[in-house]
């Protein structure tokens, strides 16, 4: 039985598997298997293998492992009031807690303060220090922690923009959501190739893992292309097209649930259109069954949906 199920959840839980054994053993796979652990008892008690049963699951292992983190969070830090203002009201997988062993004990020292900004950031900043709600903070160095982009234009985030085929650009390519092969391959842009994981693997629990699989199809493809003598390798518009349609047939989107506080997870709190699903849509079956895919489509020969134009 809970074999039939643990089949099943291939196609609910991120990765699309298990394994044997747990070797990371951290909060993230923590909560991943308090998830799988009860959607497989749900089901054995005669619950339907459906979203709502795997939503259930997940918010109920999401409510335990919370508490447990405010709870291991009171228990480190001494100052009750830093504690308070440090935790977490939000889902774990809206938002990423800290569990690391370090950064709460830092709060016991007495050269460590926590300074809330009531979730409205820093003031401003000038050249002796920082402005948080009228008051000033006297710095000798400060560390710029600002995180990263999501969601905005390509060209935004890479600094400098694409041009293909006849002068369009990729921004322009991509105005009503990305469109590829593969994540990799986009028609119209012959020779690009795009590494990351949006429209492949959309594995975000090792996110190398999916650079490495598109790295390693790339060289394939590279070398394929000096093997027959092709200058230029692009992606046939009917075979980005079908990718496209293969994942948005799918409902799995790594975007999160949209009562969570405002973050790239959700679009920032902003109702989710086709754009912003195109760029996250994942392979239907989940990342290892895109793993599985890409590795045939490359060591089959065929290369089938990209051209290689020779200089003739």
């Amino acid at each position: 039985m809970a074999a039939g199920v643990a089949a099943q959840l291939l196609h609910r839980l991120q990765t699309g598997g298990f394994a044997d054994e747990d070797l990371v053993m951290d909060g993230w796979t923590d909560i991943s298997q308090r998830i799988r652990d009860r959607v497989v008892a749900l089901v054995a008690e005669g619950a339907p293998l459906t979203p709502e049963t795997t939503r259930l699951a997940y918010e109920d292992s999401d409510d335990e492992k919370m508490c447990e983190i405010r709870a291991r969070l009171h228990a480190i830090v001494e100052d009750p009031a830093t504690a308070a203002a440090l935790e977490p009201w939000y889902r774990q997988l809206c938002k990423r807690p800290c569990f690391h062993d370090e950064y709460l004990q830092a709060y016991n020292r007495p050269t460590c303060h926590l300074v809330d900004t009531d979730g409205k950031g820093v003031e401003r900043i000038d050249e002796a220090g920082a402005w948080v709600a009228g008051r000033h903070y006297q710095l000798d160095c400060l560390i710029f922690a600002s995180g990263f982009e999501v969601g905005t234009d390509h060209a935004r985030r890479a600094g400098f923009e694409t041009t293909g085929r006849g002068g369009e650009t990729l921004s322009g390519h991509w105005a009503d959501g990305m469109r590829s092969l593969h994540g990799i391959h986009v028609h119209g842009f012959p020779n690009l190739f795009v590494v990351g994981f949006a429209q492949g693997g959309n594995l975000v629990s090792n996110v190398t893992h999916n650079l490495v699989e598109a790295a390693t199809t790339i060289a394939a493809v590279v070398g394929h292309a000096h093997a027959v003598g092709a200058v230029e390798v692009e992606s046939t518009a009917a075979a980005e097209a079908a990718w496209v349609d293969l994942l948005q047939s799918s409902e799995r989107c790594f975007l999160g649930d949209p009562d969570c506080t405002p973050g790239y997870y959700n679009s920032e709190g902003r109702a989710l259109g086709p754009k912003e699903r195109l760029g996250m849509n994942g392979h239907p079956d989940g990342p290892l069954a895109f793993f599985d895919h890409i590795d045939r489509w490359r060591n089959d020969g065929a290369f089938a949906g990209l051209i290689f134009r020779t200089r003739d």
